[in-house]
């Protein structure tokens, strides 16, 4: 991609890190409202199925293999759960329909009025250059979902855009994992187990549904390697994990080289307010 401006800040891991905070409640509200849940139910996908169905839809009825290997830290019997069962029950282009609308309803109830906007315009333009902006190479959640038409509606193309910006950043993460030699299991763990991590194992254990035996085994390499003591990182434990995520940072910050640096804080101040807004709505159950 070519570098719109050479200006500090621009396209930099801290930025990609500032903005991944600012916009991920405008796009994360999806896996979390009821809305949700409710429109796949109308397909026949039932509970978390539809999660799965509904971000691997892009990629088309692919295996759960696939799905297992692109969502990376999920216990694989909870992705055969789902798939290839929810192929069964509707199509892809079925569900993506699914998806878009209860991300309608989902932002349209908590933002109102304030879709209509101006402000929604501006910021669904500058999400989107920098998406489209992205190169789709070694990104396959971020490719599949980039093939996707743009929804017409200004804020949806923000939703939509942001929702990219997302897969193009977790697709870098994972390769991440991968040179850091974590496996799924463990990479969770030591998401859990680092000092700012902010949520607890047992927690992710149970989202991710990894039964004790594989959990604990996991915990048992973690430490043999010698980056876990208990149920917290080690002091190379903890280097490791800042160093996937700075890494992660590098490798997401050529997206927001498509715009200035000004643009992109424009970007940042245009959304604030409506993620505040989606954050403070209990959705995410923080309330």
């Amino acid at each position: 991609m070519t570098q719109t401006s050479e200006r500090p800040g621009t396209g930099s891991p801290e930025l990609a890190r500032k903005m991944r905070r600012t916009l991920e409640p405008y796009h994360g509200i999806i896996y979390f409202t009821p809305h949700a849940a409710a429109e796949y139910a109308k397909l026949g996908i039932e509970g978390r199925d539809g999660y799965f169905a509904s971000r691997a839809a892009p990629l088309g009825p692919v295996s759960a293999e696939v799905v297992i290997a692109t969502f990376y830290n999920f216990h694989p019997g909870l992705v055969r759960h789902a798939i290839p069962r929810a192929w069964e029950k509707a199509s892809p282009a079925a569900i993506l329909e699914a998806r878009l609308a209860a991300a309608d309803l989902a932002l349209r109830e908590i933002l109102g009025e304030a879709l209509d906007s101006d402000e929604v315009v501006q910021a669904a333009v500058l999400a989107e250059r920098c998406a489209r902006a992205a190169s789709i190479a070694g990104r396959t959640l971020f490719a599949a979902h980039a093939a996707l038409p743009w929804p017409d509606a200004p804020h949806l193309a923000l939703w939509h855009a942001i929702s990219l910006l997302r897969e193009f950043r977790g697709d870098g993460h994972i390769a991440a994992l991968v040179a850091a030699d974590l496996d799924p299991c463990e990479a969770l763990i030591t998401h859990g187990g680092a000092n700012d991590a902010g949520i607890g194992l047992s927690v992710l254990q149970q989202s991710r549904s990894w039964p004790d035996d594989e959990w604990d085994a996991a915990k048992a390499r973690l430490t043999a390697r010698g980056l876990l003591d208990g149920d917290s990182l080690t002091d190379e434990g903890n280097t490791l994990r800042a160093e996937i995520e700075s890494t992660t940072d590098r490798v997401a910050a050529s997206v927001w080289a498509a715009i200035t640096e000004e643009d992109a804080e424009r970007l940042r101040a245009l959304v604030r307010p409506w993620s505040r807004a989606v954050v403070e709505s209990g959705v995410f159950g923080l309330r």
